[in-house]
């Protein structure tokens, strides 16, 4: 009798076509279609929601909550936001019923040993970005199939040609990315927040449409890019976790990327 060998499969869990054929199969069909398949059916497997808790975040989260109030949501606690996010957050958990809320952190080592005074972002970013988020994102995120952003096509030139479904680059094992409001303009956004009484972000009414880490998000001007008060004077557009990158010989990322937010 033959002896039958015994395989790992290596493989990557989603494939460019895989992508293509998802963005083909929902060709067409609003965001609520795309999250029932996604959470309710499990079309891609063990999936988490990653949100910033910013500007726009109670739009997305809304609408998982109507699915399944029970996904992953991952907040990249970067020990740097305003404190008004913190409070937003727990608001916006206790008001949708998310019952999942997974908080990330910095490993307490990379901080002692690269960021030691806090001080990083003010004359490196990209480093302090890497250690605060990057990492701790890949760690969360190498126990799922797939992630679900908040991405929107409007928000910047980077993002105006994304599709609802893409491989994610940062993952050699083929995790699957998937932007559900990547269609929506802002007054979509705006109406629906407005037709269903969501609480906004509370720096929103003080001119901060785009909302990170407090000491590198500034005010915008009434008719300027919504983000250009990200990073303002450093040039820093995108993230480095939405984009395939090389990292330097001690991981950190290049000149212009910056994690997810």
């Amino acid at each position: 009798m033959d002896r039958v060998r015994d395989r790992i499969d290596t493989g990557p869990r989603f494939s460019d076509s895989d992508a293509i054929r998802l963005n083909r199969m929902f060709r067409g069909a609003d965001t609520a279609a795309v999250l029932d398949a996604v959470l309710k059916d499990r079309l891609a497997g063990d999936v988490a929601v990653v949100s910033s808790f910013g500007a726009e975040s109670a739009v997305l989260l809304h609408l998982i909550a109507q699915v399944d109030p029970a996904t992953p949501v991952l907040f990249l606690d970067t020990g740097k936001h305003f404190p008004e996010t913190l409070a937003y957050r727990d608001q916006l958990v206790g008001r949708l019923g998310l019952s999942n809320l997974q908080i990330l952190q910095p490993d307490p080592a990379d901080l002692a040993a690269r960021d030691d005074s806090g001080l990083r972002w003010s004359y490196d970013p990209d480093g302090c970005c890497e250690i605060r988020k990057v990492r701790p994102l890949e760690k969360a995120l190498a126990r799922f199939d797939a992630s679900l952003t908040g991405r929107k096509a409007f928000q910047s030139s980077t993002r105006a040609n994304l599709p609802r479904f893409e491989v994610d680059t940062a993952d050699a094992q083929g995790r699957l990315k998937i932007n559900p409001l990547i269609d929506w303009q802002a007054a979509d956004l705006a109406a629906y927040i407005a037709a269903h009484d969501l609480p906004l972000h509370p720096l929103v009414a003080e001119g901060y449409p785009s909302i990170g880490c407090m000491p590198c998000t500034s005010q915008v001007a009434d008719g300027d890019d919504p983000r250009s008060g990200r990073w303002k004077g450093w040039d820093k557009t995108e993230c480095g976790i939405h984009s395939p990158v090389q990292l330097g010989p001690d991981g950190e990322l290049p000149p212009g990327f910056e994690p997810f937010l």
